[in-house]
């Protein structure tokens, strides 16, 4: 089965790509998000939703700031109600998100925050 990936965002820092498969839209960042994009970013992760959660690699980010991760942890939403499951967290993403007290790994989604 190929997979068809589909350029959804790009700026000078960050390109947001998504690919089309069964289940929960799967979309990868890469490059570096701050305050200048991270509004992009949220309205682009919106416009994805299609069902109950999109699926997030941040494998490839060589630089989030806090504006970043706020649209990606919707921290203040009940972690039942967050539709962003993060895969492929990077070591410094996940200490930044355990600092900022943000840090969430829900049960059914192992290999996912």
């Amino acid at each position: 089965m190929s997979v068809e990936e589909r350029l959804l965002y790009q700026d000078g820092q960050l390109t947001i790509t998504m690919a089309a498969a069964s289940g929960a839209p799967a979309v990868t960042l890469a490059g570096q998000i701050d305050a200048t994009n991270s509004p992009a970013l949220a309205s682009t992760l919106a416009s994805c939703r299609q069902g109950p959660y999109i699926v997030v690699d941040t494998g490839e980010l060589t630089f989030i700031d806090v504006s970043g991760l706020r649209v990606l942890v919707m921290p203040a939403l009940p972690p039942s109600e967050r539709w962003i499951r993060l895969h492929n967290v990077t070591p410094s993403q996940r200490r930044l998100l355990h600092m900022m007290g943000w840090f969430y790994q829900p049960k059914a989604h192992h290999a996912s925050l």
